[in-house]
Order: structure tokens, then sequence, then C-alpha cells
């Protein structure tokens, strides 16, 4: 009879460093091992004999060929790509017997699909992360690293078949009740640099408790998918999810990094790894995470977060026209209401004083709004509530803030006529249709 072990790749949005990386197209080798993250030895079948697995790193299409070298003939294997929606690509999902026969040992199968309308996906399998990298990532302006180095693994490892686990390990490393003291292991980050974390919990049961002492932490994106940017203070994460969060802004130290599985607890110093700061003293933590266990106040609550959605202006987004704004008008459309796209075109008159004013907006913000075809008088500015109307500062990009009572106000003469463009200048946000046109009249 064969023993049927289905390995289930996660897509997350990640990036960790515990492992070396492959990809986007390589062999895996699917082999027995002995290890012994929490300090007892056991066997087990890993992806090239690491735990957690290599990190995959993917582009848009992938071709990994995964060998099956397992030295007990009953046993069989495949690869699920948790994640990826594998469209045109049923064969590759992996499920055996739902879309292929298990890979048997000395064989192996070719898993060739393509990442499609997927942005930076991040997959778990038992054995780790793959990651679809987006180079168009909306919230790209908000992080500084996004690497190998700040992927974060959870899991349950057992020591025998009981169902409760014997140790939680973080990026491959943890201590059982009563065991060694194996290393925790140690996330390290630079004290003003901004990181994008990428949390994926590869758990074949219970669902975790995560946290960082003292820092809160703003999600944006869950299984995949980007989402508005919302700020919490832990995750509960379940088997086979991913979240991505940003932060490392608190004095330099060493924190407590907390995995706590349901029902568990951080009796003998379980439960743990180490967020290091580059300038911090090479320790652990000095705090006992037994007995001083902070409390959420910010838990992230799944009906507070919400899906990406495109910026507007006035309530439109503008939709790039299939016929050139300019176009249309030498074509002989005269009102600016009849112009495309609809709701996104001003007309001005000719030769006048224009006054925009603009509220902040602080999600993604703040955001720096450029002018086509003119310089403007920034009358007042982002963090200020009063006006200036003797000599203020000229120019043709100016910051909105963030703050409640921000309230930009710019003036500017209508002496070039022609449709110019109005828009954020951040390039994941121009892409997002962060615009109008204001077109000015000819003399």
């Amino acid at each position: 009879m064969i023993k049927l072990l289905s390995f289930l790749l996660l897509l997350a949005s990640a990036s960790w460093g515990v492992s070396a990386e492959v990809g986007p197209g390589a062999n895996l080798r699917i082999v027995n091992a002995n290890i012994a993250p929490d300090g007892f030895p056991r066997d087990t079948v890993l992806a090239d004999g690491v735990f957690p697995g290599p990190l995959i790193r993917g582009n848009k299409v992938l071709t990994l060929n995964v060998m099956d070298e397992l030295t007990d003939s009953s046993m069989a294997t495949s690869i699920h790509w948790h994640g990826f929606f594998q469209q045109h690509t049923n064969y590759a999902d992996g499920p055996a017997f739902v879309t292929q026969c298990p890979i048997v040992p000395k064989h192996s199968f070719m898993y060739d699909f393509k990442s499609l309308n997927q942005a930076e996906p991040v997959l778990r399998w038992p054995s780790g992360p793959l990651v679809v990298y987006d180079r168009e990532d909306p919230h790209g302006h908000l992080y500084d690293v996004d690497n190998e180095s700040t992927i974060i693994t959870l899991a349950d490892w057992y020591a025998s078949l009981f169902r409760h686990p014997s140790s939680i390990l973080i990026n491959g490393k943890g201590r059982y009740a009563g065991g060694p003291e194996v290393d925790f292991a140690v996330i390290n980050v630079n004290q003003g640099k901004r990181y994008r974390f990428r949390l994926v919990s590869i758990s074949c049961d219970p669902n975790f408790t995560f946290s960082i002492d003292g820092h809160n932490m703003t999600v944006i994106e869950a299984d995949g998918i980007s989402t508005q940017p919302l700020l919490v203070d832990s995750i509960q994460i379940f088997a086979g999810q991913r979240y991505s969060f940003l932060k490392a802004d608190q004095p330099s130290d060493n924190y407590w990094i907390r995995s706590l599985p349901q029902g568990g607890s951080y009796t003998d110093f379980t439960n743990l790894a180490v967020l290091h700061y580059d300038d911090a003293p090479e320790a652990d933590p000095t705090v006992d995470p037994t007995t001083n266990i902070p409390k959420s106040s910010l838990p992230l609550i799944e009906n507070n977060l919400h899906g990406p959605t495109g910026f507007t202006v006035n309530g439109v987004s503008f939709e790039p026209p299939s016929v050139p704004v300019l176009l249309q008008i030498l074509n002989g459309t005269q009102k600016a209401s009849d112009l495309l796209p609809a709701g996104s075109v001003y007309g001005l008159e000719a030769n006048k004083s224009v006054e925009i004013t603009i509220p902040a907006f602080a999600i993604a913000g703040p955001h720096p709004i450029h002018l086509h075809g003119h310089a403007f008088h920034v009358v007042r500015s982002a963090g200020n509530t009063s006006y200036n109307f003797d000599d203020p500062v000229i120019r043709d990009v100016v910051s909105i803030g963030t703050g409640p009572t921000d309230n930009v106000t710019i003036r500017f003469f209508t002496d070039n006529p022609g449709p110019w463009f109005l828009h954020c200048h951040i390039d994941w946000h121009l892409n997002a249709y962060v615009g109008s046109v204001s077109s000015s009249s000819p003399c």
C-alpha cells in the first residue's frame, strides 16, 4: 500500500531567510532526513533536505521539477502550490488523485505554470514559501526592505503522531517544555529602515496569535492580495494564511516575537523568537516573556480589513480614455462635460486665477500632487492652518499631508491653453488612476 505525502506549497506575500532560495526554474528534491529544530531529533520528509524548505522566488512563469528521492518505496508525494489559481494549468495544481497521480520514489513530475493576474502571491507548502514579487506593488513606496530576510514562517512540530504539537517553530527554530535551550530564531533590522515582513503559517493544525513586543504592525496584504493599510498590534493567523505587515520603528533593542498557539503558553520560553536591531547587543531580550505578556488592544479583526480600492478625485477614478483628451478637443469636442474620461475633465476659462483646495488623504499618504503645464502658488501648506497670500512658494508639486485639518490650497493662472494632467506623483498611485485633467480654453 502506498503512503501518500501531500506537500502544500503556500503562496503568501513573503520574503524570508532560513534556507537558500531557488527558482523560478529549479529541481526540488523530496528526501528523508533526521533533524532536530527543537532539540529533539526525528525522522522527516523534506524538500531539498531543509526545514523550512527553500524560498522559491518566482516570476510570471515557474518551472519546478519535483523529484521523489524517498528511501521508502511505499511513499509517494505531490505538491500543491497553495495560492496559485492555475488558470489554464489545472494539471499543475498538485492534489494527488484529484489533478494528478502521486509521484512515486525514483520518479519526478514537472510543474510548469504561470502566475496570471496575480500580483505578489506568496505560497505556503509544508516546506516553505514561494514568492512572486510585484514590481508595481501599490504599497511599494511604504517600505525599503522586502527580501528573504523578512519572511517569517510559523509551524507546529511533532515529536510523535499525537495531535498536540510538541513545539512551535518560528523560522524553523523552537523549544519544547523541559527541552534543551535551542537558540531562538533572530530577525535582524536596521534602525531607520522600513520593512515589509511576510508572515506565513505553515501549520498543520493550530492557529497562532502573532505579535512583536512594543510594536504595532500595519497590515497591507492578506493571502497574496493587497489590502488597505490597517494598524494592529496582534495577528491571529490560521493554517495556510499569509499576511504582510510593516514596521520596525522602535528604539534599538531586542524584542520578543511571539507566536502563541491556541491554548498555548510561554512556559520554558516556548513559542518565541527575537527581533534584533543592528546596534543593540546580540542577546535575548531582558524582559521575562513568561510573566511580562503584553495585552493586545488592537487585534486584527478580519471585518476591519478592506480590499484595495481605486483612488478617486471628487469621487471619480481617472480611467484612461481610448482617445487622448487633446485629440478629442482637436476633433471638435467643445464642452468639458463631453470629454472622456467622464467626470475627470474640468473646463477652465482662459486667463483666470484658479484656486484648488485639496484635503489630506491619509491612506498610503502623504500624496505629492503635481500639475502639468503650470507652476502654482501654495497659499496653504500641509501642517499649517494659516494662508500666505503675500509671498507663497511657487512650485509644481506639493504634499497634501495626512493630518485631519490639512487642506492644501493652491492658485495658478490659466495662461497655457490645453488639457493638463493633475495627479499624485507616486507611480503606484498614478497606475491606480489618481488624477484629473484641467482643460483651459484658448484665448
